[in-house]
C-alpha cells in the first residue's frame, strides 16, 4: 500500500523530524521520503497507486503498543478473539499487543504460544504472547519459561493473579534472570486485600462496602523491590494505582533497582466517586482510587517513574457485568478509549508517543518503530482535538463492558499503518 501523508506533525522522540510539520511518503510498507511540500507520484498501475491523506492538525507517532491486554482466545472466545481484539486495537491506534496468558488452556507451554503466533499471522496488528509464570496460574510450579521464550513469548506473567508465594516469586526471578526474561506482575497482597470490591476510603464507608486499602498494593510492590534487589533481576509492576506505589518505585529506581511499571489509562481519569451509582462498568482491579492518587500518577508519568500506559483491556460477556455490583466481574474494554482518556488526563502528543508507543516496546526488547526514511512504516495518525461518538456501531470489541459507550470523546485515531496494511477511520 503506497501512501502520502501531508501536513502531519511528527511525534516521535527518536525521529530527527520530531515536532516538525512534514509530508511522509510510504511505498510498499517502507517510509521512503520525509520532507516539505512533497508532490503526489503519478500512478504506473494499480500496484503503484498512491493514497493521499491530509494530516493537517494531526500527529504522526510510532504505532501504539499495549503491554496489558486480555484476549479470550483460546477458550474464552465469547469474550474476545484475536480478530475482534485486533479490530478494536487498530481502531484505538495500536499496532502491537502483548496478550496475557489467562486463557483456557493457560498459555504455559510452547504449544499455546505457537497457537497464538500462528493464529495472528498476517495481521495489521502484531500480537505477542506473554507466557504464564506458573503452571495453570496456580503460583506453585514454574511454567515452561525457556521453551515459551524460544517459541516467541516476549515476557512472563500470571495475568490478573498476583504471585503470592514469596519463595516462588524469588525462584521465578532467579530463573527468569538466567534466560534474560522479564516478569510482569500484578501487585496485590491477597491476605490484605481479601474479597474487597472498591478502594478503602470514605466512599467505601458511605456505600457500605469492604474497601481495598492502598496497603495491599504497596506491600506487594515492596516485596518485589526487595526480591529484585536481592537477585539483581528486572521486574515490571503492571497497573499501579496509588500515590504510595509511585513513591516506592521512584525510590527504588533512584537506588538502582531494575524495576519498571505501567498504569492503566482509566486510573488517570476515573475516580472512586463514580461508583456512587453502583455502575459495574466502573468496577476494575485495582479499584478506582482518589484524586490525590491520580495527581501522583500523572506526576509519576511526567517525571519518568511510570514507564508506560496500558489499556488493561478486560472484555466480558453481559452476564458477567449486567448484574449486581458485588458479583460483577472486574474490568472494562479499553483498547479504543486509551487515547481519549490520555487527552482528558492532559497528556500531550509527545508524552503519548513515549508512554504508549516507544517505552512499551523498549521494556519488551522489541524493535521500536521510527518515523524516518528507510524504516518500515509502523505508525498511528491521530488528532488531539477531534471529537467522535463511541457507540455500538463503532465498537469493534466483541464485548461492551465500558462506561464510555454512547459518549462523545475527544481524541481520535485517523489512520494506522503496519505490515504494509492500512486502516483509515473517517
Amino acid at each position: 500500500m503506497n501512501l502520502l501523508l501531508t501536513g502531519v506533525t511528527i511525534a516521535d522522540p527518536n525521529s530527527e523530524f520530531n515536532h516538525q510539520v512534514c509530508d511522509v511518503r510510504v511505498v510498499q510498507g517502507m517510509i521512503v521520503e520525509i520532507g516539505k511540500s512533497l508532490k503526489p507520484q503519478a500512478s504506473a498501475g494499480p500496484q503503484a497507486k498512491e493514497e493521499l491523506v491530509d494530516g493537517k492538525g494531526a500527529f504522526l507517532a510510532p504505532g501504539f503498543f499495549d503491554l496489558n491486554c486480555s484476549v479470550g482466545d483460546p477458550g474464552f472466545e465469547t469474550k474476545e478473539d484475536i480478530q475482534t481484539a485486533s479490530a478494536a486495537a487498530q481502531a484505538g491506534g495500536f499496532t502491537g499487543l502483548a496478550v496475557l496468558p489467562h486463557t483456557k488452556p493457560v498459555v504455559h507451554s510452547k504449544a499455546e504460544v505457537e497457537y497464538i503466533i500462528n493464529k495472528s499471522k498476517n495481521n495489521l496488528v502484531d500480537i505477542y504472547p506473554v507466557g504464564a509464570i506458573s503452571h495453570d496460574l496456580e503460583g506453585k510450579e514454574l511454567a515452561e519459561l525457556y521453551d515459551m521464550q524460544q517459541a516467541g513469548a516476549v515476557a512472563f506473567s500470571d495475568g490478573t493473579k498476583p504471585v503470592s508465594d514469596d519463595g516462588f516469586m524469588s525462584r521465578a526471578l532467579q530463573y527468569a534472570k538466567g534466560i534474560s526474561g522479564l516478569l510482569i506482575v500484578y501487585p496485590e497482597n491477597k491476605s490484605i486485600a481479601g474479597k474487597t470490591q472498591i478502594n478503602e476510603s470514605k466512599t467505601s464507608v458511605l456505600l457500605g462496602m469492604k474497601g481495598m486499602p492502598a496497603l495491599a498494593e504497596e506491600m506487594h510492590i515492596s516485596r518485589d523491590i526487595f526480591l529484585a534487589t536481592y537477585h539483581q533481576s528486572p521486574v515490571h509492576i503492571s497497573n499501579i494505582s496509588t500515590a504510595g506505589s509511585v513513591a516506592l518505585i521512584k525510590k527504588a529506581k533512584k537506588d538502582g533497582v531494575q524495576i519498571s511499571c505501567d498504569v492503566a489509562a482509566h486510573h488517570l481519569v476515573f475516580t472512586e466517586e463514580l461508583l456512587n451509582d453502583f455502575d459495574s462498568n466502573y468496577k476494575v482491579k485495582p479499584p478506582l482510587r482518589g484524586k490525590a492518587d491520580i495527581k501522583a500518577l500523572l506526576t509519576g508519568l511526567k517525571e519518568g517513574t511510570i514507564d508506560a500506559v496500558s489499556s488493561q483491556h478486560r472484555p466480558h460477556e453481559p452476564e458477567f457485568k449486567d448484574v449486581e455490583f458485588e458479583i460483577a466481574a472486574y474490568g472494562i474494554i479499553a483498547l479504543q478509549t486509551v487515547l481519549p482518556l490520555l487527552v482528558k488526563a492532559g497528556m500531550d502528543a509527545g508524552q503519548i508517543a513515549e508512554k504508549l508507543a516507544v517505552n512499551p516496546r523498549k521494556l519488551l526488547n522489541l524493535k521500536v518503530p521510527v518515523i524516518a526514511a528507510g524504516e518500515a512504516a509502523n505508525f498511528t495518525l491521530f488528532s488531539m482535538t477531534e471529537k467522535w461518538e463511541y457507540t455500538s456501531l463503532n465498537n469493534y470489541s466483541k464485548s461492551r463492558n465500558t462506561p464510555l459507550l454512547n459518549q462523545t470523546l475527544t481524541g481520535k485515531v485517523k489512520l494506522v499503518y503496519n505490515n504494509n496494511q492500512i486502516q483509515v477511520y473517517g
